[in-house]
């Protein structure tokens, strides 16, 4: 899911850009942008679940957060966080990371 914001940091638009299977879902970064271009968005969130409960970042949501949150830069748009929930709770990458 992601969940477009304006200057204020209010969301002006979401979306569910995927919907997986048991094991995995795709991501693609190009639809993000292109959403966020569309919708004049100054800073987006990316949102997904771990149905297995397990809140640690997987290698495949480093990478992709890092891709992500590169390409936006180019766009002058701020990733502003990538969240993992579960029915465990939830795992920030902006709370986590100091040099978010």
């Amino acid at each position: 899911m992601v969940l477009l914001l304006n200057q204020a940091n209010k969301v002006i638009h979401e979306e569910i850009l995927s919907e997986g299977g048991i094991t995995g879902t795709v991501a693609d970064p190009r639809i993000i942008f292109k959403l966020a271009l569309s919708h004049e968005a100054t800073g987006f969130i990316i949102c997904h679940n771990h149905p297995s409960g397990q809140l640690k970042p997987s290698n495949m949501d480093d990478v992709l957060t890092e891709k992500i949150k590169k390409g936006a830069a180019y766009f002058d748009i701020k990733l502003i966080d990538h969240l993992i929930v579960s029915t465990e709770g939830y795992y920030s990458y902006a709370e986590q990371s100091l040099n978010w």
